[in-house]
């Protein structure tokens, strides 16, 4: 039987905790031999079309072909499905709210990433773009390592306004709202910024030393939130180094593989540094990988379907 998980569905079985867990353990796994896989095409009108293959990790006995379309001015701004599949035998196993998934892989990863990599003492928060994606890296870290205060900018005022009270009551920590990326960002430790810009939004000289950003918006080709500057004089982890190249931050600021100090699963299984000391500013940059698809839409099944097979627990 096929499984339909709506983000009704979704969102009553996804645990954040759960979730972590199975995106560091995709993280730290051994690479697989099939390789990231996004297909990117552009519809008339304002929609992207997106498909991401093969979602593979080793030891779940399934994978995922993801197809979404990008519709920014829309709410949510991803529309699509999420398949999973039998390993062995291609069936389909659910069919699972694509904007859901993405923005729950997106955001938690980006919330190990920011754990991994900002400086120890670091307490403070600049969240620029308050939509999905950063309501979901707020509640990874609140789970990982808790923000001390929170500024929050948003295109809408009023969204980031609410998203600031929101979040500020949740972590029982002060909170204030910015007009512009620069200011929010003027001595904060940590710097979220999940946006559709394709355009700059921040430059070297906005940043306090030895701060940590995390950036989600450079997914395709044209889209840029970070300077070329603050690229070139930061340590940067990616989650795949080609990918990168091809339609991420290293691409869009005209730099190869050989400026990455290596992907976050890299540095989560010890293999290569993240941040070497306190005063050098760290970023962030994934471009999403099919692998935490699954990652999500494995939890999700798992916990849907009680019948399921513990022996095939990847967790285990």
């Amino acid at each position: 039987m096929t499984l339909l998980l709506n983000r009704s569905r979704l969102l009553a079985l996804l645990d954040p905790a759960a979730c972590l867990d199975a995106l560091r353990a995709g993280f730290t796994a051994v690479p697989g031999a099939a390789g990231a896989r996004r297909v990117v095409a552009p519809l008339p009108g304002p929609g992207t079309a997106t498909a991401l293959i093969p979602g593979l990790i080793d030891g779940v006995p399934a994978y995922t072909v993801k197809v979404n379309a990008k519709f920014p001015a829309a709410r949510p701004a991803l529309r699509g499905v999420v398949h999973l599949h039998d390993l062995a035998s291609g069936a389909l196993l659910a069919l699972l709210d694509s904007a859901t998934v993405t923005a729950w892989r997106t955001g938690l990863a980006a919330a190990l990433g920011t754990a991994a990599l900002a400086r120890p003492d670091a307490a403070t928060v600049a969240v620029i773009g308050a939509g999905a994606q950063a309501e979901l890296v707020l509640r990874g870290l609140a789970a990982l390592r808790p923000p001390a205060a929170l500024t929050v900018c948003d295109l809408d005022p009023a969204r980031a306004a609410a998203f600031a009270e929101r979040h500020g009551a949740a972590l029982g920590v002060p909170t204030a709202t910015a007009a512009d990326p620069a200011t929010a960002v003027r001595g904060a430790d940590v710097v979220i910024v999940a946006t559709w810009s394709r355009s700059p939004l921040l430059h070297a000289g906005d940043l306090a030393p030895g701060a940590h950003v995390t950036a989600l918006g450079a997914d395709e080709p044209g889209k840029s939130e970070l300077a070329a500057d603050l690229v070139v004089t930061s340590r940067v982890v990616v989650d795949d180094l080609a990918l990168a190249v091809d339609t991420g931050v290293l691409g869009a600021a005209g730099l190869g593989v050989e400026h990455a100090a290596g992907t976050l699963g890299d540095v989560l299984r010890g293999e290569a540094p993240g941040r070497v000391h306190g005063t050098e500013t760290t970023v962030y940059a994934p471009v999403g990988l099919p692998w935490q698809d699954l990652a999500l839409a494995w939890t999700a099944y798992r916990a849907a379907d009680p019948g399921a097979d513990p022996a095939f627990d990847f967790l285990a």
